[in-house]
C-alpha cells in the first residue's frame, strides 16, 4: 500500500546497477538511488578507483554499495557484473543504462571504427545488460529499466551522427522492451539529458558551461542531480504505471 511506504526511503530493499557511474550523471544517479534506500553497484570500464570512491562514499553515508569494474561491451563481463551484484545483494530490481563513450567526430572524418566503438558500449552494451538483468527482475516480481539518452539523439548535433544513431537505437530498444516486460511488472523508460553542466574527460570535445542561458526555459543549465531526481522517480513505487515513455 502506498500509505506504508517511507517516502524518504522508498527504494529500501531494492537493488540497482548503474553503468558508467564513476562520475557525472551516472554517479549522481547512483548516489540518489542509495539515498532512497537501494543497494547499488557502481560500474565503469576503466575508472576502478573512482568507482570504489563512489561506493565508499555511499557506505560512509550509511548506504549499501559495491564497485565492479566491467566492460559492458563484453557479454562475459556483463554476466560477471550482474552475478556479482546478485551475490552481494540477493537480487536485482533496477537497471540504469548510462554508460557511453563521449566523442565528437565530424562526419567527413567519421570512420566505421568510430561507429562500432560507440555502438559496442551505448547500444550493444545496453542490450547485454538488459538480457542479463531482466531474468532477475522477473524472479523478483518486477523492476525498472531506464536508458539515459541525450538531446542530440533527437535534434542532431555537430560531430554526433554516430552518437545520435546509437542513442536513438538504445531508446527504441528500451521502448520496445516495455511491451514485452509489462506483464512482469517491469517498466522501461528513457530519460534524456538536456543542456547540463558536467565534467567531461579531456579530449571529449565538450566543455563545461555554467553561464545563464536565456534560450533554456528555466534560464540556466541543468546539473546531474536534476537527472538523478527524475530517475529516482521513474524506478520508484509512484511510477508503476509509467512505461514506454521518453522524458526530456
Amino acid at each position: 500500500m502506498a500509505g506504508t511506504i517511507d517516502r524518504n526511503r522508498e527504494l529500501e530493499g531494492k537493488v540497482a546497477i548503474v553503468t558508467g557511474s564513476a562520475r557525472n550523471i551516472g554517479r549522481a544517479i547512483a548516489e540518489e538511488l542509495a539515498r532512497a534506500g537501494a543497494a547499488v553497484t557502481i560500474n565503469a570500464k576503466t575508472a576502478g578507483e573512482l568507482c570504489e570512491e563512489v561506493a565508499q562514499g555511499i557506505r560512509k553515508a550509511g548506504g549499501k554499495a559495491i564497485a565492479c569494474r566491467a566492460d559492458i561491451s563484453d557479454p562475459a563481463e556483463v554476466k560477471r557484473l550482474v552475478d556479482t551484484t546478485v551475490e552481494a545483494f540477493g537480487g536485482l530490481d533496477i537497471l540504469i543504462n548510462n554508460a557511453a563513450i563521449r566523442t565528437k567526430v565530424a562526419f567527413p572524418e567519421l570512420t566505421f571504427e568510430d561507429w562500432v566503438k560507440l555502438r559496442a558500449v551505448a547500444l550493444d552494451g545496453a542490450l547485454h545488460m538488459a538480457i542479463a538483468s531482466v531474468p532477475h527482475m522477473i524472479k523478483r516480481g518486477g523492476g525498472s529499466v531506464v536508458g539515459i539518452s541525450g538531446q542530440n539523439a533527437y535534434k542532431g548535433g555537430a560531430g554526433g551522427a554516430h552518437k545520435s544513431a546509437v542513442k536513438t537505437g538504445m531508446a527504441g530498444m528500451i521502448r520496445g522492451m516495455a511491451s514485452d516486460l509489462g506483464q512482469y511488472g517491469i517498466t522501461c523508460n528513457v530519460a534524456v539529458v538536456g543542456p547540463f553542466d558536467t565534467d567531461r574527460a579531456s579530449g571529449s570535445g565538450e566543455v563545461k558551461l555554467n553561464d545563464p542561458n536565456p534560450k533554456i526555459p528555466m534560464g540556466h543549465r541543468g546539473v546531474p542531480q536534476d537527472m538523478a531526481d527524475l530517475v529516482r522517480f521513474l524506478v520508484g513505487p509512484y511510477s508503476r504505471f509509467i512505461t514506454v515513455q521518453t522524458i526530456h
